[in-house]
């Protein structure tokens, strides 16, 4: 993997806010090596020096599993060859604010990550009857989008910057995005609800924590 420079990848100045800021993106397996120090099912097959293809496909397809993990699977196979299902696992929406950037990801197994940009890191993993029904919306929302969109060949871009949004859906078969100023995505057809939706979900989130 050819790395972006390091401050296109460092939003905080939080070291630790960083590191998880770039986990979720589930686009780098070397970054799980240093955080990860189990050797079982499945990290055993996903941290391999030399992945057994064949594993990483029973991973890849195991709906047992976190959204991360697979995310992780498809991501190795992706790199031997062309994934050809299309499932998306994980909606990243990055806001930059005046005081920084506001990062909210929600995954399909239902867990969820939330980086408030005075650096306060939210982890969700209690699913909840109203977290799950808040994510699917998101997810039916950002599905909407995603026939729209085409596969990011790409790079993943450095994070937003002064008043730009972000939506980035984490797909199978590779990343798919759309940004632009905030009015402008959260005025738009497909973009609004997508928002509105992630919005719903960080109000959520951030009132079972006070």
């Amino acid at each position: 993997m050819n790395p972006l420079t390091l401050t296109s990848k460092q939003p905080y100045s939080d070291a630790g806010l960083n590191h998880v800021y770039n986990l979720i993106f589930c686009d780098n397996i070397d970054l799980y090596k240093s955080a990860t120090q189990s050797s079982a099912y499945p990290w055993d097959c996903l941290l391999a020096a030399a992945p057994d293809y064949t594993q990483v496909k029973i991973v890849a397809a195991d709906q047992t599993l976190e959204a991360r993990q697979r995310l992780l699977a498809y991501h190795l196979l992706a790199a031997n060859a062309p994934i050809q299902h299309k499932e998306l696992l994980g909606v990243i929406i990055e806001v930059a604010l005046p005081n920084g950037l506001d990062v909210l990801a929600a995954f399909s197994d239902g867990t969820a990550r939330y980086i408030n940009q005075s650096e306060k890191l939210l982890v969700w993993e209690t699913k909840t009857m109203e977290s799950s029904q808040l994510i699917d919306q998101l997810f039916m929302n950002s599905g909407q989008v995603l026939k729209h969109i085409g596969r990011w060949e790409g790079e993943r871009r450095p994070f937003p910057t002064a008043g730009t949004a972000r939506l980035t859906f984490l797909v199978s078969d590779g990343l798919y995005f759309g940004e632009g100023p905030f009015e402008t995505l959260y005025a738009d057809p497909m973009g609004g609800p997508v928002i509105n939706s992630a919005i719903q979900l960080m109000t959520y989130l951030t009132q079972q924590v006070v």
